[in-house]
């Protein structure tokens, strides 16, 4: 089993930032990708940005490209989204996830094992 915990989420007006952290604790994570989605009122939840065991290689989905920056701290077990340039269309609330699969599939919501209990972003017009 692996526990996730997301934090960092808040309150901030369209154009300012946010870091989120999520930290992993159980299971090892050794080989894993680590990926964030997120999920507004009424929509499905989607594939935001992830990053492979090294940290190597990142995947971002098109709203977050330029924006958004995924890194992880394999020693601390933890993985961050840096969000930039916020906009009120980010609101939803943020989850880490692990996939112990092919990275091939990093963007896929279904590949996932694990999940954490989510952080609520709100971005303010």
């Amino acid at each position: 089993q692996v526990q996730l915990v997301e934090t960092g989420g808040g309150l901030v007006q369209a154009g300012g930032s946010l870091r989120l952290s999520c930290a992993a604790s159980g299971h090892t994570l050794r080989g894993a990708s680590m990926g964030w989605f997120r999920q507004a009122p009424g929509k499905e939840r989607e594939f935001v940005a992830a990053i492979n065991w090294s940290g190597g290689s990142t995947y971002l989905a098109g709203s977050a490209k330029g924006r958004f920056t995924v890194s992880r701290d394999t020693a601390k077990n933890t993985v961050y989204l840096q969000m930039n340039s916020l906009k009120p269309e980010d609101t939803a609330v943020y989850y880490c996830a692990v996939d112990f699969g092919s990275w091939s599939s990093a963007g896929r919501v279904e590949e996932y094992e694990y999940w954490g209990q989510g952080t609520q972003v709100t971005v303010s017009s």
